[in-house]
């Protein structure tokens, strides 16, 4: 018999047709919206039931052990639901579908001897559709489902269109795996960072055992627990970025942003528009509207190297800043509130520039709430082995193979002034292990770096080196008694109670570089 001899039949499937056709429109656009599956499969389930007459169903998700599978969404079911009830494959009609990896249709569920009725999840008069749900080629879920007991004349249409909701569903469950895996890895690379950072920029690279150092550290510990604003001072070369750093990333906004600009390096009207940021048209060039440092450091750190370069007049605008936490981008009228604090450095004397009225002084008490002075490298003789052996492995990292300092090499270095301070001996070694073929780095290569070789006069009183201090090599003693007799071979033989004839002899056979003065 055709279904023109039944026009009700046909009717009844055009209203089903159209009625799925809704469903899985909707079901798209829940499935689009958010990756949130707990939320997003129950908006799926209620839809089934609103458009297709599905009045109980149930989504399961596999577990992240892989052997079982919990509810991710539950509809329709007057049972209390119970967040602990799992299955396996092949437990009950839910673990069957998931082991088979197929559907399952029943036109009476408790015909099947796998229902659990103990669970009352489902009504076991009524047809049950049960539909793998894939995520690519893996089994990850079941999505289970009941039409009405009237239903049952086209349950393998019903089936049918569950399957393609399944498909639908596979699809928003791999997507979010996805996700959720690169969320996962994002967070495990950037808790990586950090404690790289917290590593790089920790007081572990911050060497030094003198008592000046110890000092630096101590302030450093304490200053990094508040919002204090911080001044570093000290000579060029001393490391007062390396502070900085290390206050921001021991500090309660590590988690921030370390923003740095060195205010010597740029004109007056550039340098208001990189702290400010600028709005478009605010003069030639400004194309595009753009965020100053200050902005970018929002609930983070600024670090304002060479402070003590920056005019007069622009100490006013900065002044502002620092007191209101309040600017305004160069060309613009919106006052912005900024969270930012301020660690500002410098290798100038600012009490003499106050007093000379080239600094503000309400500027100058503004920024030395938290004063830290950085010592000179030649104010702690004692730490050059260490720091030097730390350079030593920082290079090596650099150029991927073990690298390391003679005692000789160490002895010049004991000895040399260091007008440019730790960065000075930093170019130093790198310079000599360029130089190095063999990975180690000895008194020949310091020399060749540009060191010259001398005897520090600080290890004795008066100017002068103790010839008979036991610290001394005879390299040393002869080059102290040289330095000390102007470089005249028989002054210092004299010194040493040598011949001229066996000082000549000890400067050839240690290879000592006479100087002309």
């Amino acid at each position: 018999m055709s279904t023109e001899d039944h026009p009700e039949q046909t009717d009844a499937r055009a209203a089903w047709l159209e009625s799925a056709l809704e469903a899985l429109y909707r079901v798209s656009r829940v499935l689009s919206r958010s990756l949130e599956l707990r939320e997003t499969l129950s908006e799926v389930l209620r839809v089934l039931d609103e458009e297709c007459g599905f009045n109980r169903a149930l989504v399961t998700l596999s577990e992240a052990d892989g052997e079982s599978m919990a509810i991710s969404a539950l509809h329709g079911v007057d049972a209390p639901y119970n967040p602990d009830i799992r299955w396996r494959a092949g437990e009950g009609v839910i673990g069957s579908v998931l082991q088979r990896s197929r559907p399952l249709l029943l036109e009476r569920l408790a015909d099947d001897s796998n229902y659990l009725s103990r669970r009352g999840l489902f009504d076991g008069e009524a047809p049950f559709i049960g539909v793998p749900i894939r995520a690519g080629h893996e089994t990850v879920g079941v999505l289970a489902l009941q039409p009405p007991q009237a239903a049952r004349d086209r349950l393998e249409d019903d089936a049918h269109f569950a399957e393609m909701v399944a498909n639908l569903v596979g699809q928003t469950v791999r997507l979010s795996c996805q996700v959720r895996q690169e969320r996962r890895d994002i967070a495990e690379e950037r808790d990586n960072l950090r404690r790289t950072v917290r590593n790089r920029f920790g007081f572990d690279n911050i060497v030094g055992h003198t008592v000046r150092m110890r000092q630096v550290f101590e302030q450093v510990r304490q200053v990094a627990k508040w919002n204090t604003t911080v001044l570093v001072r000290g000579e060029t070369g001393t490391g007062k970025e390396l502070i900085a750093q290390a206050i921001h990333y021991n500090s309660p906004r590590a988690a921030g942003p370390f923003v740095k600009l060195n205010c010597a390096a740029l004109p007056e009207n550039l340098l208001e528009s990189e702290l400010f940021g600028h709005e478009k048209g605010a003069f030639t060039g400004a194309l595009t509207q753009r965020k100053g440092r200050f902005e970018m450091a929002d609930s983070g750190t600024l670090f304002l190297d060479e402070i003590g370069e920056i005019s007069p007049s622009f100490q006013a605008k900065l002044l502002r800043v620092l007191q209101e936490g309040e600017l305004e981008r160069v060309g613009g009228a919106r006052t912005l509130k900024v969270d930012v604090r301020v660690i500002a450095a410098t290798n100038r004397d600012l009490e003499l520039e106050v007093e000379a009225g080239k600094f503000r002084e309400d500027l100058y008490y503004r920024l030395n709430v938290m004063p830290i002075m950085l010592p000179a490298l030649r104010e702690r003789v004692e730490d050059i082995p260490e720091i030097a052996r730390f350079l030593v492995d920082k290079v090596a990292q650099m150029q991927g193979r073990p690298l390391s300092i003679t005692d000789s090499a160490l002895r010049i270095l004991l000895h040399h002034a260091w007008p440019g301070n730790v960065r000075e001996l930093e170019n130093c070694i790198e310079r000599a292990a360029v130089m190095s073929e063999d990975g180690t780095i000895d008194r020949d290569l310091i020399l060749i770096s540009g060191i010259e070789e001398r005897v520090s006069p600080l290890r004795g009183g008066g100017g002068t080196v103790d010839l008979d201090d036991p610290g001394l090599d005879e390299r040393e003693r002869v080059i102290a008694a040289l330095e000390q007799a102007g470089w005249v071979q028989a002054k210092a033989a004299r010194l040493l109670g040598m011949t001229p004839r066996q000082i000549a002899y000890r400067i050839q056979t240690l290879n000592i570089k006479v100087r002309q003065i």
